[in-house]
């Protein structure tokens, strides 16, 4: 399965690497392919090292602004113009989508395949992966959308909440079964 993963670029402490490291070794052992931004900083590079080291491909998909921190060895790489290209192509490049701890650019990200998804431009499973509690307060504003009425369709057709990367990894699969 092609596994999007949208996540920070920062320089992260433990609470964050650790999960992220034993995710992404989780989906490299399942012989997945981790589709992510492309680049060589961060938590992007710590999820793509585990993925790569335990077996996984990458590809990534980095943009003409950040192309000189994109990845030199993932199998394939491809440098969008823009910030939109490059998440249309990021979706269209994956089966599944996990958003994991990340700043204004995942924020973006998260909201532009939610809101995607609950206009019924795509159908792909979208997991957040709510490492050390980080997306709690999001979590509930969802719940109070959906509870005042602003979400046409169920919380939980739009997304799920997984506490790990297990819990993350087994639900992508099953919904993949099901599609």
């Amino acid at each position: 399965m092609n596994i999007c993963v949208f996540l920070s670029a920062a320089d992260l402490d433990d609470r964050y690497t650790v999960p992220a490291r034993e995710f992404a070794e989780l989906l490299g052992r399942g012989g997945h392919t981790l589709v992510w931004g492309g680049s060589e900083r961060g938590l992007m590079k710590v999820v793509a090292d585990g993925v790569q080291a335990a077996g996984g491909r990458l590809v990534g998909v980095s943009v003409e602004f950040l192309a000189a921190s994109a990845r030199k060895n993932a199998d394939e790489m491809v440098i969008a113009r823009d910030l939109a290209e490059r998440k249309a192509l990021l979706l269209e490049k994956a089966d599944a989508v996990v958003i994991m701890v990340g700043g204004t650019g995942t924020l973006d990200e998260a909201t532009e395949i939610l809101e995607l998804k609950k206009h019924g431009k795509h159908t792909k499973p979208v997991v957040l992966l709510n490492t050390a509690g980080f997306y709690d307060g999001l979590r509930q504003q969802f719940q109070r959308m959906e509870d005042e009425g602003f979400l046409p369709i169920p919380l939980t057709d739009l997304v799920f909440f997984a506490k790990d990367g297990v819990g993350a990894l087994a639900y992508l699969e099953e919904s993949a079964g099901h599609q």
